[in-house]
Formats: structure tokens, C-alpha cells, sequence
């Protein structure tokens, strides 16, 4: 091998690579000794064209990786393209959540002209900018992420300024269209596409699968029954000024949550914005003493076990006295009341006395069977546990009986009214759409014959109880007020001054016991009197007529017609104007 050959123990480069490098590398001196110079030249152009090939090479590689792959570096301060989420509906398909692209503004101080140029321009075009972010950006010496979440209609009035050193990136961004609407129950999600709270985090991992079928999440909520629910229950928080609202509607046989509000309300696009109280979630997250809405228990717990009748009468005529304590009625009958009348009247003395006649262990049994001492069946994370009696004696039961001494959240009660007025079947709630038609498996915890008996007494408590402020002519509606008394520490004892006021109604009460039939209620916590309450703020006052006015508005989208021949079930002596007058 001549000693103008190549080598390849010194390179470490194979053959024919060595063989190429030393062909070009003498090509021009071989030209030149043939005398033909036009292959001089030739071969020139051939390596310069060669050398700006292979810079366009790796120039279009690393446009296509920065194109390709952007996004999973830099893309903060909103959700990356592959966390993305599935849109949430309502039962009707209208939108309740939804993913849609927004930008995300970066900033690179080295590649900036003008500091105080960009700085006039960007606060002058996005004013929510935080400032002291868009500083240290600037007076930094990397690209940084300055601000998140910019329409395409913002990243375009950046964009138009030409501002070197400011570029965007594409994120997913978690839209909440109806804002406060609805707030409580869809909940939000955080930047990276994890659902915190409500069905976002109930459903967290089935919205994130159902992006990769184009599919949506349908909810149990019908946006009409929301918005008339909500409507109504703001009017009553404007008109009673509380320190907190629930308002629920629920299908009593398929355990659907057709509507559900929580006052204060928050904006899920802004969550940060909400205090904690504002974003919790009464309905379900809080527990309240209820007051005399636990009497259509006892009462119904008094028929099925067979210790009373709608007949059977109860000694009201004075204070009961248990012991060390003495169980009074807030404005006394002074008489002999039947069953139906302890109920229209909301007598402690005799709801205690029907109590003590069931017994301790009964009550206890019937109390596990309704759900009331456990949390509600339901899928929403936030269901809080009840606070229940560690022993069910007769101060216990006595004290329960009327809604005092246990504390429950709304929705356990809407759950444990359901079994009283769809037959006898203990049914969990839900905030998922079911098909129509759909049988939802039960527990049976009364029979139907008491279910009918509690529709007929809840009717009669609103013809002619402490209801009356609810009734809705041809809807037949039915329910019982309650006044809770909430324990202040301070005092060691109940204040009469603090209040929880709530109505349960139920709609229609008349037909079988299978007929579609829906449960409303309304929940004030600590509401103030009015004069148009007469100072009052029990149940009958300041929550029956918002039910009324909620059951009369989602009456027709739930295709409940009016009936002009519907009756008081069960003929009973209307309470004094006082007492009717009180909703206690």
C-alpha cells in the first residue's frame, strides 16, 4: 500500500469513510496536475453545496423536535395537551365543563431590544399581569413562564406588538362556562388535569378516559330544575341574610340529584378567588342538626313498626318531663293530639312520647336502616360523616325523635326521605344520568303501606300544618318545616338566636307508591327575621315558600301537570293561626 494511502490504525475511522475524506482531500491537487480545471471547480460548488445540505438537515431536526416536543417542557401553569379531560354535560346535554386551548406567555430577557418597552406594552395589553412576576422575568436570564390561561383573542393582542423575546405555548385550559351555576356539585380541577373537588374529582379517572372516545360525562342535574333551585334559594338568602344555603332536588326513585346549591356560591374558574367556606360544599360537606324534619321519621317509624296509628293520640297538654330534663312544645296545643296533629302541630312532647314507645333499640335499628348514622351513598368525595348518639337510651331517642342530639348532612336526609316516600326502599344517590326506565336496587326499610300513609300525613301537614306556606294549587305537595337549635360552645348550651330553618317537600304525593315523584328541600343556616316574617326565622317562614316557589317553577320540566282534583288525603282540625304561623 503506497504511503500516500490512508491508514486506519491512528484514526480509529472505518475504511471507507478514510478512503472518501482522502479522496477529497487531494481531488483538487489531481485536478489541477491533469490540467483540467473546470473539475476544480466542479468539485468546489459539489462541497460547498454539500456542507449547506447538511447544515439544512440539522437545522429542519430541530425545528421539527422544538415543534414536536415544546410543549411537554414548557407548557405550565395549565393542564399539557395529554392531560386533557372529557367535557361534562348535563342530563340534556347542555355543557357544564370543557377543555379549551389557551396560551401560555413566555418570557426570555435575553433575546429582548427594549426592557422598558416590553414592560409598558405587556401590562398595558393584559392588565391582570402580575407585575412583580413579569419583573423578575425580565431581570432574569432564562426563559420563564410569566402567565397562563390567555385566550386566543389576548395571545393575539400580544402577538400583533411584535415584541422580541415574548413567545407562547399551547395549553389545555379547564373552562367552567356557567360560572357559579352548578359550582358545588361539577367542582374544578387543578393546572394539571387532576379533578379536586365535586364530579371533577368523583369522576376524575372516567372523564379522563372518555377523551379518547370523543365522548362526554352526562350528570344527573337538569340545568333548568339548577337554575329555577338556585334562583329561588338566592332570593331567600337575599330576603333572610344566613351565613349559609342548601337547596336540593332529588328523583325519589331512581336516587338521581336533578339540582343542587350551596351558598356562598364560587366561581370554579377562579377557585382561588373563593374562600374555603365558600367553596364547601354544604350539602354535602356539612352536617346540621335538623330540627323537626326528623319527625316524619319517628312518625313513620311509629306506623311501620305498628306502635301507632294515624288515630293515635298523644297526651300534649303539658311539658313531658324525662328525668333531669323537660320536654316542652315551642307554642303548645294544650291538648290531645291524634298522630296526624302531632305531626301539623310539630309537637316535641308527643313525637317524644311516640318515641319512647317505639324504644331505644328500635329507633336505633330503624335510624341504621335509613342511612342516618352513617354517610350518604353518593359519589361526591366530599360526603362528610353524621354526628349520631354514642348510645341510643331514652334521652337519646327522645331527643333524636324531634332532629336534636344528631347531626346529618342534607343529602343523607333527602336519601333517608326517599325511603319514606317511594315505597320503602333505601336507594343510594347519585350524580350520574341513568337510563331511563331504570330500576335502582334497594334496601326495603318500611313497607309501602307506611310509605303511602307518610305521603297522605306530609300532604295534610301542608293543607292544613305548618306547611301551608308551600302548598301549590293542583301540585299536591307535601313536607314538614324544621327549626333547628344550633349548640354554641360559648354558652355551654343551645341558642335559641342561631338557627338552622329548613322545609322537606315532596311532590306529588298522590297516586301509587311507585308514580314519579320528586323531593325538594330548602336550607337556611342562622337566617335572620324580616318583618314580612314577623321577626320569625322558623322553617315555615323563611324556607316553605321558597320549596313552594322552586316545586312551581320545576314542576312542568319534570312533566308534572296540574290537578284540580286533588285532596287532602287524611281530613284533620287545622292548627290555631299561631301555631301555623310559627313553622316550627
Amino acid at each position: 500500500m503506497s504511503l500516500d494511502q490512508p491508514t486506519l490504525g491512528g484514526r480509529g475511522l472505518p475504511r471507507w469513510l478514510a478512503e472518501l475524506m482522502w479522496k477529497w482531500e487531494h481531488a483538487f491537487e489531481r485536478a489541477r496536475a491533469s490540467g483540467r480545471a473546470e473539475d476544480d471547480t466542479r468539485i468546489r460548488i459539489f462541497v460547498v453545496m454539500a456542507v449547506f445540505s447538511a447544515a439544512f438537515v440539522v437545522l429542519a431536526i430541530g425545528a421539527t423536535r422544538a415543534a414536536l416536543f415544546s410543549d411537554a417542557a414548557h407548557a405550565t401553569g395549565g393542564a399539557p395537551l395529554g392531560a386533557s379531560r372529557a367535557d361534562l354535560v348535563d342530563r340534556n346535554g347542555r355543557m357544564l365543563a370543557a377543555d379549551l386551548l389557551h396560551y401560555g406567555l413566555y418570557i426570555n430577557p435575553r433575546e429582548i431590544w427594549d426592557t422598558a418597552e416590553t414592560r409598558q406594552a405587556l401590562s398595558r395589553t393584559l392588565p391582570e399581569l402580575d407585575m412583580a412576576r413579569l419583573e423578575r422575568a425580565l431581570r432574569g436570564n432564562r426563559r420563564v413562564f410569566v402567565m397562563g390561561a390567555l385566550t386566543p383573542e389576548a395571545r393575539n393582542r400580544v402577538h400583533v406588538l411584535g415584541l422580541p423575546g415574548v413567545t407562547f405555548e399551547p395549553e389545555q385550559r379547564r373552562v367552567y362556562p356557567l360560572g357559579t351555576s352548578a359550582a358545588h356539585i361539577v367542582g374544578f380541577s387543578d393546572a394539571g388535569g387532576e379533578g379536586l373537588s365535586g364530579v371533577e374529582a368523583a369522576f376524575n379517572d372516567e372523564i379522563r378516559q372518555a377523551v379518547h372516545t370523543g365522548g362526554s360525562v352526562a350528570l344527573s342535574i337538569d340545568l333548568r330544575v339548577q337554575g329555577a333551585l338556585e334562583d329561588e334559594l338566592y332570593k331567600a338568602v337575599a330576603e333572610f341574610t344566613p351565613k349559609g344555603a342548601v337547596g336540593l332536588v332529588t328523583d325519589v326513585h331512581t336516587g338521581e340529584v336533578l339540582g343542587m346549591a350551596s351558598w356562598p356560591a364560587m366561581d370554579p374558574n377562579r377557585p382561588g378567588r373563593s374562600s374555603v367556606y365558600a367553596q364547601t360544599n354544604r350539602a354535602a360537606a356539612s352536617v346540621f342538626e335538623m330540627g323537626s324534619t326528623f319527625k316524619a321519621f319517628t312518625v313513620a317509624i311509629g306506623l311501620d313498626s305498628g306502635v301507632a296509628t294515624p288515630e293515635s293520640t298523644f297526651d300534649a297538654r303539658f311539658p313531658y318531663k324525662m328525668g333531669y330534663r323537660t320536654i316542652q312544645d315551642y307554642h303548645a296545643a294544650r291538648k290531645v293530639l291524634t298522630l296526624v296533629e302531632v305531626f301539623q302541630h310539630s309537637s316535641n312532647i308527643g313525637t317524644a312520647k311516640l318515641a319512647q314507645a317505639v324504644g331505644p333499640e328500635r329507633m336505633g335499628r330503624y335510624f341504621d336502616g335509613l342511612g342516618l348514622t352513617t354517610p350518604a351513598k353518593v359519589e361526591l368525595i366530599e360526603n362528610a360523616r353524621p354526628l349520631t348518639p354514642k348510645v341510643w337510651n331514652d334521652d337519646a331517642v327522645a331527643s333524636s325523635s324531634f332532629g336534636h342530639g344528631i347531626n346529618v348532612t342534607p343529602l343523607a336526609l333527602a336519601r333517608a326521605m326517599s325511603a319514606l316516600l317511594n315505597g320503602g326502599e333505601l336507594i343510594p344517590l347519585t350524580v350520574r344520568k341513568l337510563e331511563p326506565g331504570v330500576k335502582v336496587a334497594g334496601t326495603r326499610v318500611m313497607s309501602e303501606r307506611t310509605s303511602l300513609q307518610m305521603l297522605s300525613i306530609m300532604r295534610a301537614n301542608v293543607t292544613g300544618g305548618s306547611g301551608k306556606s308551600a302548598d301549590i294549587p293542583g301540585l299536591s305537595v307535601g313536607g314538614k318545616t324544621g327549626t333547628g337549635e344550633k349548640y354554641d360552645p360559648a354558652i355551654r348550651a343551645y341558642n335559641t338566636q342561631r338557627q338552622v330553618s329548613s322545609f322537606a317537600a315532596v311532590f306529588p304525593t298522590t297516586g301509587p307508591a311507585d308514580a314519579k315523584r320528586y323531593f325538594v328541600l330548602i336550607l337556611l343556616d342562622e337566617p335572620n327575621g324580616t318583618a314580612a316574617s314577623a321577626g320569625y326565622s322558623t322553617g315555615g317562614w323563611v324556607a316553605a315558600p321558597a320549596a313552594g316557589r322552586v316545586i312551581e317553577r320545576i314542576a312542568p320540566f319534570l312533566g308534572v301537570r296540574r290537578r284540580t282534583d286533588v285532596g287532602q288525603a287524611i281530613p284533620v282540625e287545622p292548627p290555631s293561626e299561631e301555631t301555623v304561623g310559627e313553622g316550627r
